[in-house]
């Protein structure tokens, strides 16, 4: 799928008034866009977008009035409020005061994954609270800001939960129940065999989510569920511990520089290996090899 970019937005970031401090534009990213930035004072019309779009407030407070006529609302937005624009829907909007804020735009099709592939049509939402939604929206805004490559699949996860929590929070009517399905509690042996294999077969690179299911045969939220039942991990974890797994290995076991084998095992670089080895495992990389040439 071809990655989601500024072209695929409602305009907003277009505006002169918005000045984008960072963005996920180039990082391939394909159900998802994000972009952080100030936005000052500005009023604008804008014209239907093929994206959802979540706005989250990180300063204020501020008065934001959207629509036109008699269906004009205004209201004073705190840090943390949730502004939602759905897709195919103008917009007229007036923001009283500067602000900075974070932009996630979702392609219609996450919601539908995310609803087991019904359509979903979200709410036109002012100043709402979702703290679920904020601490997604603020833990995507960090990825972007310290990106590494192989945390695709963990980009992947954030945007299934973002795209779940929309569909459980913020619809504006209910929609069709789905067809009764088999309940699965988990992948079966044939399907947690494939997926092993891919994340084994392609541990050095990022490995999306959407691949992964499709080594399963599943969609990515039924993927990511039925992972979570089969392993008590989610894909990203899944994967992280494969990695180190196979750094420790090498790193006891071989010469080859740390930085090569940070590379060989899906870490950007070498520090990239040195922090989350210490993170996760209490220890490091130069420290590991150390102990496995005593042991030698």
């Amino acid at each position: 799928m071809p990655e989601l970019g500024l072209v695929d937005t409602l305009g907003i970031l277009w505006q002169p008034d918005v000045r984008t401090r960072s963005s996920s534009a180039g990082l391939g990213w394909t159900d998802l866009y994000v972009s952080s930035q100030r936005e000052n004072p500005y009023q604008a019309d804008f014209a239907p977008a093929p994206t959802h779009l979540i706005v989250l407030h990180l300063s204020g407070s501020v008065r934001v009035r959207r629509g036109q006529g008699g269906a004009t609302r205004s209201r004073t937005i705190s840090p943390g409020g949730l502004f939602l624009q759905p897709a195919g829907r103008e917009l007229s909007v007036e923001l009283a005061g500067g602000l900075d804020t974070v932009h996630a735009y979702l392609t219609d099709q996450a919601l539908r994954e995310a609803n087991a592939g019904r359509p979903v049509e979200p709410a036109e939402e002012l100043g709402v609270t979702d703290p679920l939604a904020e601490q997604l929206m603020r833990e995507l805004d960090s990825v972007v800001d310290h990106w590494e490559p192989s945390a695709r699949t963990y980009v992947d996860q954030l945007t299934n939960m973002l795209a779940a929590q929309v569909v459980q929070r913020h619809v504006s009517r209910p929609t069709a129940p789905a067809a009764s399905a088999p309940s699965h509690s988990g992948l079966s042996d044939r399907q947690l065999s494939a997926v092993r294999d891919l994340m084994h077969d392609r541990i050095a690179e990022p490995l999306p989510v959407a691949d992964l299911a499709s080594a399963a045969s599943l969609s990515s939220s039924q993927f990511t569920r039925q992972f979570r039942a089969s392993t008590g991990h989610s894909p990203h974890q899944y994967l992280l511990r494969l990695r180190l797994e196979r750094a420790g290995r090498l790193l006891r076991t071989g010469s080859a520089p740390i930085g090569q084998v940070a590379l060989e095992c899906g870490f950007s670089h070498q520090e990239h290996l040195t922090r989350v080895m210490r993170n996760r495992l209490g220890t490091t990389p130069a420290v590991m090899r150390r102990e496995g040439r005593r042991k030698r």
